[in-house]
């Protein structure tokens, strides 16, 4: 069976590293929205809705503004795994073949689950980063945030792609 551009639908199980993902990025999830609901009436009206470069806070928001990154992140992981199901409408170079189908589609599937998951810690870590701060814990990213964030992203896609430059 083949789709509309004429590859093959293959049923390829999840790998491990693609179930350790996404235990690991849900677990954050879910992780920071409850600690969310259980500081939720302890939190200050306002609290930090913006960061500027540096990690500083440049701008202050009511609490309910808190649930803006679990509800982009629902819908970026429903986006995500809804296009991790379907490898075979990823974008491939002109050596794909139905011989080298599988590894395209793995490879191209365990990138997009990566990415899909590294955006639901890095909400998460933006969520308790903001709770911290309006708490007063202590616990803050600063200066750091922004370089962790371009080189968790960064570092999947490029692995990915040297990946697929070697599928032959």
């Amino acid at each position: 069976m083949s789709n509309y551009w004429g590859r093959p639908k293959l049923k390829i199980p999840k790998s491990k590293s693609e179930w350790i993902w996404d235990f690991i990025g849900y677990l954050c999830y879910f992780g920071s929205i409850i600690v969310l609901l259980y500081v939720w009436r302890t939190l200050p009206d306002e609290v930090p809705a913006h960061y500027n470069a540096a990690g500083e806070v440049d701008r202050l928001g009511s609490k309910g503004e808190l649930f803006i990154l679990p509800v982009v992140g629902v819908f970026i992981a429903l986006f995500m795994t809804v296009l991790e199901k379907f490898p075979d409408v990823h974008n491939y170079p002109k050596r794909f073949n139905e011989s080298n189908a599988e590894q395209f589609y793995l490879n191209s599937r365990k990138l997009v689950n990566q990415i899909k998951n590294i955006c639901l810690i890095l909400f998460s870590l933006i969520l308790i980063e903001s709770i911290s701060i309006a708490l007063g814990w202590g616990f803050r990213f600063g200066i750091w945030f922004l370089p962790i964030t371009i080189i968790g992203t960064v570092i999947p896609i490029v692995f990915g792609i040297l990946k697929m430059k070697r599928i032959k």
